[in-house]
This record gives C-alpha cells, sequence and structure tokens, in this order.
C-alpha cells in the first residue's frame, strides 16, 4: 500500500465512510473499534452492531471483566486487514458492521444496571441491527436475552461454558454470575429443549432440561460430532450463543475470573464454530475475559477470534437466506 493510501486511511474508527470493507492501516496506532469498524451511534443500515458491556459486580471471585471490551478491541485490529479464514467469504465486506461502543451506566447503581442494559440492546435491535456484545461478566447474558426474547420470543441458547450457571437463584433481585442460565430457563427467554451446554466441568444438580456436552466428552468424541450435537439440539430455531471465554482451557485463556482446567483448547472451539454455519444466529456475546489475569494478551485475543467467528456466522445465514 502506497504511503499517500496509508496517510488516508488514519483512524478508520472515525473515517471510515463505508461499513463495510477491511481495514489497511497500523494495527498498533489509532483507536481501538472493533475490527476498525466505524463507531457510530447511528445504526441506520447497519446489518450487526458490536457492543462493550464493561461490567463486573456479578462475579464470585476474580473481577476485571470490565476492562475487557477494550481489551478485546485492541486484539481485533490484528484481524481487520484480511478475510477469516476458511470461510469462502468476507464478513468485513458483505455486512454493515458498526462499534456502536460501551453501554453507560452508573457503576454505583448496580440494581438499575440489567434495565439498563436490556433498554440499550433493545435501541439497537429496534434499529434493526443483530448485536454482538463484549463483555463484562456472564451475568451481562441475561438482560441481552430479555430484550432478544421481547423481539423474537425464547431463543435457543448455545452456551460455550466452564459452569452451567444453572445455580438456583428465585430471587429477583440478585445479580449473579452463576446464575443467569436459571434465571433465562425460568423467565422463558429460552427454549431448553432446543439448548445446550458445551465444555462444562464442573458440577450441576439439576440442568432446568438444556442439554450439555462436558469437556471430556468434547475431547473424546471430538469437534466435528459436537457441532453435529449442537446443530441437531437447536435445528432451525432462531438461536444466540454465548461464549464465556473460561470454556477454554486456562493454558489457552488465562486471563479470566473462574479458570478450571480441561478445557477446550482454541483450535476445538475454532473448529466448532465454523462448523456450526448455517444456524439461524440472532445474536451472540463474549463474556468474562479479565485484562488483569491475562498474559500477552493472550486471552484478549482468543475472544477477538471468537467474536469474529461469530460475525462470520451472523453473516452466513444472511447470504444463504
Amino acid at each position: 500500500m502506497a504511503l499517500e493510501d496509508a496517510k488516508s486511511q488514519v483512524d478508520l474508527a472515525f473515517t471510515r465512510d463505508d461499513l463495510r470493507g477491511l481495514a489497511f492501516e497500523n494495527a498498533f496506532g489509532g483507536a481501538p473499534s472493533f475490527l476498525r469498524r466505524r463507531y457510530t451511534k447511528d445504526l441506520r443500515g447497519v446489518d450487526l452492531a458490536i457492543t462493550g458491556v464493561p461490567f463486573d459486580q456479578a462475579v464470585t471471585h476474580r473481577t476485571g471483566p470490565r476492562f475487557g471490551p477494550r481489551a478485546i478491541r485492541e486484539a481485533s485490529a490484528l484481524q481487520a486487514f484480511d478475510p477469516p479464514y476458511g470461510w469462502g467469504y468476507s464478513p468485513l465486506e458483505e455486512l454493515a458492521i458498526a462499534d456502536c461502543g460501551d453501554l453507560a451506566f452508573d457503576y454505583a447503581r448496580v440494581a438499575e444496571f440489567p434495565a439498563a442494559l436490556t433498554a440499550h440492546v433493545r435501541g439497537i435491535l429496534g434499529q434493526g441491527a443483530g448485536t454482538i456484545a463484549l463483555g463484562g461478566d456472564h451475568f451481562v447474558s441475561l438482560p441481552i436475552l430479555r430484550a432478544y426474547a421481547e423481539r423474537f420470543g425464547p431463543l435457543a441458547l448455545v452456551q460455550f461454558d466452564a459452569h452451567s450457571d444453572l445455580w438456583r437463584d428465585d430471587d429477583p433481585g440478585r445479580i449473579d454470575h452463576g446464575t443467569w442460565t436459571y434465571k433465562a430457563v425460568k423467565e422463558g427467554l429460552i427454549d431448553p429443549g432446543r439448548s445446550i451446554q458445551v465444555g462444562i466441568r464442573t458440577e450441576c444438580d439439576d440442568y432446568c432440561g438444556v442439554a450439555f456436552i462436558d469437556a471430556r466428552t468434547a475431547h473424546e468424541r471430538g469437534a466435528a460430532w459436537v457441532a453435529a450435537q449442537i446443530k441437531a439440539r437447536v435445528g432451525d430455531a432462531r438461536c444466540y450463543i454465548s461464549f464465556d471465554i473460561d470454556a477454554l482451557d486456562p493454558a489457552f485463556a488465562p486471563g479470566t475470573g473462574t479458570p478450571v482446567w480441561g478445557g477446550l483448547a482454541s483450535w476445538q472451539a475454532a473448529a466448532i464454530l465454523r462448523d456450526l454455519a448455517g444456524i439461524d444466529l440472532a445474536g451472540a456475546d463474549v463474556v468474562e475475559v479479565s485484562p488483569p489475569f491475562d498474559h500477552g494478551n493472550i486471552t484478549a485475543v482468543a475472544a477477538a477470534h471468537v467474536a469474529t467467528e461469530l460475525i462470520c456466522l451472523y453473516g452466513w445465514t444472511r447470504r444463504k437466506g
């Protein structure tokens, strides 16, 4: 790329005119929007909005995921130059994708946070765009799903996680990242009969009708088998994917609050996500990235790749439909 061309491409997060297209600028400079998409609150004509949710006041152990959205965006700059490998199409060139920034909320009014996030996502969906959220702890998935269920009805949930997050919790006022799936089931936000969890390796007394594939089974049966089980479970239902980065083994994602050994390798997660092409993905999130416990940005890089694969899945459904 010529020097003059490079100068004209500076800070695409602000100067990009077209929401489509790859990004040819230095990965180490400029504003770190996700995949160098344009920062904007105007979502007219946007197919997919990336939004950050820097909330970690529901964690049971180590805080830090409030810094996750910023770290994931920075790591994503390395992926903005080329189409994602192996998909056979370029979602950044086919989809109109914008980064609409982070949810603004008062950190000292924790009880108001869920409604604020639901309203935020409701507003994005109301403008005709889907969402991929960058967390934040895993509680954020619950308010997001409330907005999705308002619009689409109960969804199939595909949850990548070390933990089921199905701890019994019938107190509507509690905000806990270990009980959000239980509440999503009880509130009718997801259809348990179409939902499945992958990578589980902690105890759960009651899966509330949600299917699960534990990490050992995933290792023994293989990524292609896991993807086939997910697609069979979800069927033709509209689907939401929630990817807790602790689904990966701590060797591949050390920067998370509740790491558990024996998890998925990054290559397994990549293969499973790739093989999910064809599901009707309505939205997704990547959560629990905790930069204070990361090393060499390993976890943030993994999360940026996950989010990019989710974009590919989102676009695949629409280009085929």
